[in-house]
C-alpha cells in the first residue's frame, strides 16, 4: 500500500502543476496572447501534435507541465507576445495558474461536502473556575468561538491551534444567540482542567458544535473551508517570521509525500476498525488533503517573490508606478537578474527541505 499511496502523491503534484499550467494556457488564449507549447507532464513526449501556432504534448513524467508563451523572457518583435500586452493582460494571465489551483480546491472540497451529514463547529463547553471573564459580556458555556486573535475559526480544531500559539493574552470573539461578543486581554494562567488537574492555558474547555449541513450549509462550509485552508497557510507563514515556529516545521515534497501516506494509512485502519470501508476513507482524507496542497500552492505563488508568479506580478506593479512617476519601466535585463537569482535561491531553499525532510525519515 505505501506504494499505492507515493503513486497518489506524485499524481497530485503532477496534476496540480499541470491545473496550474493550464490556467496560464486558457488566460492567454482568451487575452489573444501566441503560446508556441503547451505540455502536460515532463521529460521526452509520448505524444505530440500541432494545431495552429501551438504544439501540444503529453510526456512520460506525470509531475507538471508546463505553457510556453511567446516573448515570456524578452520582447521578440511578435505584436501578440506576451511581453508587448497590456497591464491587465498580463496581470490575468500571471494570476491565473493560482486562480485555478484556488479553484480545484475548492471544488475538491464541494465534491467531499457533498455529502455530508453534519459540520462542526468550535464552542465553549465549560469553563475553569479561574476564569474572571464570564456573564453577559464576557464568556459563557456555549458560545460558539468565532475568532481568536482576529484569526477566524472555521471549523473544530481551529480554536486549539490559534489558542496555543497565543502569548501570554488572547482576544477571543465569540458568537451568543446571533450577537457577537468580543473579550479582550483573556490572560493566560495556571487553570484547572475537566479532570481537577492544573496546567497552563486560557480556561476555556472546547468542544465540539454541530451544524445541520443543508444544502446552503454546504455550500457555505465549502467556502469556510476553502479559505481556511488560505488562513493556515497566512498563519504558517506569520508563525515563521514571528519564530512561533522554525524550518523543522517545513516539509517539501518527500514530507508530503510521507504525510499523504501517513493520512491514507490511518483513515483506512480507523475506517476498518469500524467496520466501514477502509480504502474509501484513505481516498477521501487524501483528496482533503489534495485540497489543502492545491490552495497552499495558490497562496504560496502568488507571494511576491523572485521566480514565483507573484514576483512578476510584483514587477507589473513597480513597472506601472515607474511609467506613472518616470516615463520608463524598469530595465528587463535587471529583472531577468532577480528572477534568476531568486530561482537560484528558491531551488537551493527546496534542496535544504528536502534535505530535511530525507534526514527526518532516515531518522
Amino acid at each position: 500500500m505505501s506504494f499505492v499511496y507515493i503513486l497518489a502523491a506524485i499524481l497530485i503534484f503532477g496534476v496540480l502543476i499541470a491545473v496550474h499550467e493550464l490556467g496560464h494556457f486558457l488566460a492567454a488564449k482568451l487575452c489573444g496572447v501566441q503560446v508556441n507549447e503547451f505540455s502536460i507532464g515532463m521529460g521526452p513526449a509520448v505524444w505530440h501534435r500541432k494545431k495552429g501556432e501551438t504544439a501540444y504534448s503529453f510526456r512520460v513524467l506525470p509531475i507538471g507541465g508546463y505553457c510556453a508563451m511567446e516573448g515570456e523572457d524578452g520582447d521578440t518583435g511578435n505584436a501578440r507576445a506576451f511581453t508587448r500586452q497590456g497591464f491587465w493582460k498580463k496581470f490575468v494571465i500571471l494570476a491565473a495558474g493560482a486562480f485555478m489551483n484556488f479553484l480545484t480546491g475548492l471544488l475538491i472540497v464541494a465534491i467531499l461536502f457533498s455529502s455530508a451529514g453534519t459540520f462542526f463547529v468550535d464552542g465553549i463547553t465549560g469553563l475553569a473556575p479561574e476564569v474572571s471573564r464570564t456573564g453577559e459580556n464576557g464568556l459563557q458555556a456555549g458560545d460558539q468561538i468565532y475568532k481568536i486573535n482576529g484569526w477566524r475559526t472555521y471549523f473544530s480544531g481551529d480554536a486549539q491551534m490559534f489558542l496555543s500559539y497565543s502569548g501570554d493574552t488572547a482576544d477571543i470573539e465569540v458568537v451568543r444567540d446571533e450577537r457577537h461578543i468580543l473579550v479582550e486581554n483573556v490572560a493566560r494562567q495556571t487553570c484547572t482542567d475537566q479532570q481537577g488537574e492544573p496546567y497552563q492555558g486560557f480556561g476555556l474547555y472546547v468542544g465540539r458544535l454541530s451544524v445541520p449541513a443543508t444544502v446552503s450549509n454546504r455550500i457555505r462550509y465549502t467556502w469556510y473551508q476553502t479559505m481556511d485552508f488560505v488562513q493556515l497557510v497566512w498563519f504558517s507563514l506569520g508563525q515563521l517570521v514571528t519564530g512561533g515556529a522554525g524550518l523543522n516545521d517545513l516539509s517539501g515534497p518527500v514530507g508530503i509525500v510521507t504525510t499523504i501516506k501517513d493520512v491514507g494509512t490511518e483513515a483506512q485502519e480507523t475506517a476498518e476498525q469500524n467496520d466501514q470501508n477502509g480504502l474509501l476513507a484513505a481516498a477521501e482524507s487524501i483528496a482533503y488533503f489534495a485540497a489543502l496542497i492545491a490552495v497552499n500552492l495558490a497562496v504560496m505563488n502568488l507571494l511576491p517573490l523572485p521566480a514565483l508568479d507573484g514576483g512578476r506580478i510584483f514587477f507589473l506593479l513597480v513597472d506601472a508606478i515607474s511609467m506613472a512617476l518616470f516615463k520608463r519601466k524598469v530595465p528587463e535585463k535587471y529583472q531577468a537578474a532577480i528572477n534568476t537569482a531568486g530561482f537560484a535561491l528558491l531551488m537551493g531553499f527546496m534542496l535544504l527541505v528536502t534535505f530535511q525532510d530525507v534526514f527526518k525519515l532516515v531518522k
